[in-house]
């Protein structure tokens, strides 16, 4: 077999069921997918589903706690999350590029296998294409999710409410930085790690505690700053939080400071926010973290009533300034 791959394994004849044998089915072929069918026949789901689709471009395609395999399954995975679904089933389509090292190939399908066997779904559909050199940077990544909403769940960035209390399940920033340095070859005393997770398990616990959470989201692209950006939009509230009870990492404050950057800004990929009633705020802090995922949660701010459709960030100078919606990528290509 070829070390590198090449666009006659796109052709659909001998090399392409070779590399589909020796990499995709060694690592994705113990369940529907192994039956090379046209598409998965899947047992009947009861009650609401929710799905989900995603694109993974993220480069370098391995990083600090993490490669773009572990990063597809989890960013599928933390979508239907975030609308209180319990994730069942992924597809995954591969875009490779011609050249691309099948022991790179190899090292991704393998990440995403592990990395859906540990958050409990299943990957029962997929697909490759080959394109010439230059067509994709070496490897894209599509998927789409299936979960399950469990009856009297009702999670909807429309859903904050004046009063309720906004919470984040850990630091801000570690993904976003990861990439940065990793990308540019900058070196820190204590290394940035991506946050890299799936986040359902935390998710199921939050709400066997607090069934009524209002809004879920994982700050992303954009990181906090536009997610709560989002949400005080569509709910058609104001957002305000403090400055210094946001949790960010000694590491990426200082890579932030260097750079000129704001962690506020800067993606994560394994972290939530969390908008609940404030009289369930505590417990939900509490039972977040006693998971690994929600070790350092904390409640960093409320919704109000004021400034409707924006988010305030009292500083810890006691002053107060907008934080407003990022007008461009800070960090192109983060996932």
């Amino acid at each position: 077999m070829n070390d590198t791959v090449l666009l006659a394994h796109g052709s659909g004849g001998l090399m392409a069921h070779e590399l589909l044998e020796s990499v995709f089915l060694r690592h994705l072929g113990d369940g529907e997918l192994g039956a090379l069918e046209d598409a998965a026949v899947l047992s009947r789901l009861e009650g609401r589903l929710a799905m989900t689709t995603d694109s993974y471009v993220v480069q370098p395609l391995f990083f600090p706690g993490g490669d773009i395999g572990k990063l597809a399954v989890c960013g599928t995975v933390n979508d239907l999350a975030m609308r209180g679904a319990r994730p069942m089933f992924l597809s995954v389509g591969f875009i490779l590029e011609e050249g691309l090292a099948i022991s790179d190939l190899e090292r991704v399908v393998a990440s995403m296998a592990e990395t859906a066997r540990d958050a409990g779904v299943r990957i029962v559909a997929g697909d490759t294409k080959v394109v010439g050199r230059g067509g994709a940077d070496r490897l894209f990544i599509n998927t789409a999710g299936v979960g399950i909403v469990p009856e009297g769940i009702s999670i909807s960035a429309h859903n904050a409410q004046p009063g309720d209390s906004v919470l984040v399940s850990g630091a801000m920033g570690d993904h976003g930085l990861a990439i940065m340095t990793q990308r540019h070859g900058l070196r820190f005393e204590s290394p940035i790690r991506s946050d890299c997770a799936a986040l359902a398990g935390l998710v199921a616990s939050m709400l066997a505690i607090c069934p009524h959470i209002h809004v879920l989201r994982d700050p992303t692209r954009g990181g906090l700053a536009a997610v709560l950006n989002e949400i005080a939009g569509q709910s058609q509230v104001g957002i305000a939080i403090d400055e210094q009870v946001v949790p960010v990492h000694e590491p990426v404050a200082a890579a932030c400071e260097l750079l000129g950057l704001d962690p506020l800004y800067a993606a994560n990929e394994g972290k939530l926010v969390a908008i609940a009633p404030a009289k369930s705020a505590a417990a939900l802090v509490d039972v977040m973290q006693t998971h690994p995922l929600g070790a350092e949660a904390s409640i960093v701010g409320e919704v109000t009533s004021a400034h409707v459709g924006s988010v305030v960030l009292r500083t810890a100078f006691g002053t107060q300034r907008v934080l407003d919606m990022p007008a461009g990528e800070l960090l192109p290509r983060i996932c």
